[in-house]
């Protein structure tokens, strides 16, 4: 829940300067295109040269080669991934769900964790053993360009995401095309985008970070801060709200550094965000560190006491050591942190904080360890994002000896442990009221998942509709969840509405929603996607037609019986 915190350090920041490309890269942008469907007719069209928001709100049926996009990591490489989906989509590709249907593997890689880039590894080696194609994306590959294993795969670099086409295309041909640059800029907002859930918004307003963090590696493939324009990100979330979304998610590398690269901060972009929120729809804040906040707290607790911005906020610690967090590079002290939390608990009733914790860095110490235990007992953290060290090449953290790895996991276990001793919710809960804003379905594919005002999942019968705001009452309490029923009498949902019901979550939503310890919680490790989806609106218009059609073939037939 939150961004997973992207890091960095010096040495590991690489070349701003444009890296060896082997097929000729065009910067010009994609242009719409008329395709050729079945029958001669035109399949797709755009009337000037931008593009619709979201593929979501077209129907068309793309015979060109099938593509598996795959994505590991934060919220911020979700988006990428969605818009890489659209922007293959409209060139007439078939974005499909199954690995094995596709010609072309798209992997949009995470840097910050070994594991998932030995994933991507892993599956680099499966596609060719498979004969298939594949355009690594992400921030392994913008990274490490150089590693052995890719050096025969095609490369999009994190800021060349409208350029996918040109990789799949010559990947297709045989060819290993590299397209890796940080000198130019943002892909523009209004690319194709094919959403994961066509209820929220996720909206990167920033790439990159001002930090130094010695153990991270994504600053070499995000780089420094660049912010997206307040007028940019405002017309973005405008048109996603007109489209039928629903829930809109801010994410960076780290949201709280938004704007200082170009003479603004993060209040100057939330009070201009939430202007155009409308009602029944919310926004959620992503992770900010400590140090980005500090002068800003008045205004971030104004933002989220707003009736439209859940009670949600995502700053991570990694130690509650001074003396790591200064060996981490971390720019603040553990008394920074509490002041921050402490000031907003007291001003934001009911305020969801999410942190995360590195055990066992290199220079932890048993100590070390015990005064991050103490600010768990201290806070209660309801989300805690607990993550083992892992060193990263390249950084500085990494030539350090490490933690003894029994040490390292006993100290790992110990927080997990402790973490699932405790809950936010308990019995006093039963029988309160909450609204809830349903925009999800839950993995039990029993319940629909709604939303508090503090961002509290809650699990609702899926009569109580999906993108509907509702009064529910709870009636028991979990760990991470809590079970209500609509206050107000909702019917039962009818055999032929059920089976409607179905049919839209398959159509909408072709996403394996795989939650990554450390990741955004409720967002997919696998983005999946079928093109050939309908929106919420377009269905909607259909059921009005059939209800209307329905009406008048009634009132002709009683007419005919009457003659």
């Amino acid at each position: 829940m939150g961004d997973i915190e992207d890091f960095a350090s010096d040495s590991a920041r690489g070349n701003d300067e444009e890296e060896t490309i082997e097929v000729k890269v065009t910067k010009k942008r994609i242009r719409p295109q008329k395709k050729e469907a079945a029958g001669g007719k035109t399949a797709f069209c755009l009337d000037s040269s931008r593009y619709p928001v979201s593929i979501n709100s077209l129907a068309y049926a793309p015979s060109g080669p099938a593509v598996w996009v795959r994505t590991w990591g934060c919220s911020h490489n979700v988006s990428d991934s969605e818009y890489m989906s659209g922007i293959l989509a409209h060139a007439g590709y078939s974005v499909v769900r199954e690995a094995e249907a596709a010609d072309v593997w798209v992997l949009n890689s995470c840097t910050v964790k070994t594991p998932s880039e030995d994933q991507a590894f892993n599956l680099v080696r499966m596609a060719k053993e498979k004969g298939k194609r594949v355009v690594m994306a992400g921030c392994v590959s913008q990274a490490d360009p150089s590693a052995e294993w890719l050096q025969d795969v095609s490369i999009v670099g994190v800021k060349q995401i409208d350029q996918v086409e040109e990789a799949v295309k010559g990947s297709l041909e045989g060819k290993s095309v590299r397209i890796l640059t940080r000198n130019r800029p943002h892909a523009p907002l209004d690319l194709p985008k094919i959403r994961k859930n066509p209820l929220v918004e996720v909206l990167a307003i920033s790439t990159g970070c001002l930090n130094q963090c010695t153990y991270c590696k994504t600053k070499a493939a995000r780089g420094d801060l660049k912010s997206i324009s307040l007028e940019d990100l405002v017309a973005r979330a405008k048109k996603a709200f007109e489209e039928g979304v629903k829930e809109l998610w801010l994410t960076s590398e780290d949201l709280g550094a938004w704007g200082r690269d170009i003479g603004l901060v993060i209040p100057d972009l939330l009070h201009a965000l939430v202007e155009v929120i409308p009602e029944g729809c919310r926004m959620r804040l992503g992770m900010t560190n400590p140090p980005y906040i500090m002068d800003h707290l008045h205004e971030i607790a104004e933002i989220l006491l707003h009736p439209r911005v859940y009670r949600f906020l995502h700053i991570p610690i990694q130690s509650a050591s001074d003396e790591v967090l200064r060996h981490m590079k971390r720019e603040y002290t553990v008394v920074d942190f509490c002041k921050a939390v402490d000031y907003l608990l007291e001003r934001v009733p009911d305020l969801y904080i999410a942190t995360d914790f590195i055990c066992a860095y290199p220079t932890e110490s048993k100590k070390d360890f015990e005064e991050s235990m103490a600010l768990v007992r201290r806070y209660h953290f309801p989300s805690l994002f607990i993550n083992q060290y892992y060193p990263r090449s390249g950084t500085p953290a990494a030539a350090l000896p490490r933690v003894d790895a029994k040490e390292a996991k006993a100290r790992t276990a110990e927080m997990s442990a402790y973490f699932r001793g405790y809950s936010r919710f308990d019995d006093t809960r039963v029988g309160k009221e909450e609204t809830v804003l349903i925009c999800e379905e839950a993995a039990d594919g029993v319940h629909l998942v709604g939303h508090s005002s503090s961002y509290e999942q809650i699990l609702v019968p899926r009569r109580c509709g999906m993108g509907m705001e509702r009064r529910v009452r709870i009636t028991s309490v979990g760990k991470f969840h809590m079970m209500a029923e609509p206050v107000e009498d909702i019917p039962e949902i009818k055999e032929e509405e059920e089976s409607t019901m179905e049919s839209t979550k398959m159509a909408q939503s072709r996403l394996e929603v795989i939650p990554t310890n450390g990741v955004e919680e409720g967002l997919a490790d696998d983005v999946i996607v079928d093109n050939r989806s309908i929106s919420a609106r377009q269905l909607a218009l259909i059921t009005v037609i059939v209800l209307v059609l329905a009406v008048v073939l009634k009132k002709l037939m009683q007419v005919l019986m009457r003659d």
